[in-house]
């Protein structure tokens, strides 16, 4: 089948764009740098044209809260329109783990935007809800650290690998549509705090984690609970150590 990925040539849609084509799917990545621009409508009815499915896999490229509401609420939109005239039978976005749980934050206000225009549009969809990526657990530390200090919660934490972020996100391209969310995660349950104390020692890295209970995590207030999926979760197979051992 066709398959249009929106969002294609980034860390997550390569790879998934690679993984579709090796198991025989005509995989078409589509971005800014391919002449698809979600935001203005630009390239979409044509790169559409024969899709079966489109996976959203774009992200904003300012996380002001007014401007990552705009990318999501205008990209979501032209892109659900373009799809119900071209025929697409099954719309994919990849969403976070928690999103209805971090509405402190203007960048999960955002992302509960996107969700909610995909599910009231006619276009049967499926919303992947996955944890943080391996790939960016030092960022974590980078938005909370203050002068010399960072200041994290002490709540459970469960990363996933990027590679098995794109597998899941094949596996429902492919499938029917489920009309609502699957979450997949790593398969190792970490306390966040502990984890970034943990990397920044064995980097020599001077900065001191504190725990704070009250610590936001881009903005919004955490619980002990609200970065970790629920029961019914797909677990990934990749460990966090054995992923930081091949970066060395």
């Amino acid at each position: 089948m066709k398959v249009v990925v929106i969002g294609g040539t980034g860390l997550i849609g390569s790879k998934l764009v690679g993984k579709l084509n090796e198991y025989g799917h005509e995989a078409v990545a589509a971005s800014p740098n391919t002449g698809v621009n979600t935001l203005t409508g630009e390239g979409l009815a044509e790169v559409l044209q024969g899709a079966s499915v489109v996976v959203d896999v774009s992200n904003s490229p300012s996380w002001g809260d007014e401007e990552v509401m705009n990318f999501f609420r205008t990209s979501t939109s032209n892109l659900l329109k373009a799809e119900a005239n071209a025929g697409v039978t099954h719309h994919v976005a990849l969403s976070v783990v928690g999103t209805d749980r971090l509405q402190g934050s203007g960048y999960f206000r955002a992302k509960q935007a996107q969700e909610e225009l995909i599910k009231a549009s006619d276009v049967p969809y499926s919303i992947v809800h996955a944890t943080q990526f391996f790939e960016f657990v030092n960022g974590i530390a980078d938005i909370s650290t203050e002068g010399d200090t960072v200041r994290l919660a002490p709540v459970k934490f469960r990363p996933i690998y990027s590679d098995d972020v794109a597998a899941a996100v094949g596996r429902t391209a492919v499938g029917a549509p489920v009309n609502g969310v699957v979450e997949v995660a790593g398969p190792d349950v970490f306390q966040l705090d502990e984890l970034i104390r943990q990397i920044l020692g064995d980097k020599d890295d001077a900065r001191t984690v504190v725990t704070d209970p009250s610590a936001p995590y881009s903005g919004a207030e955490l619980k002990e609970t609200t970065l970790v999926p629920g029961p019914d979760a797909h677990i990934a197979e990749t460990r966090f150590a054995d992923w930081l051992m091949r970066q060395q």
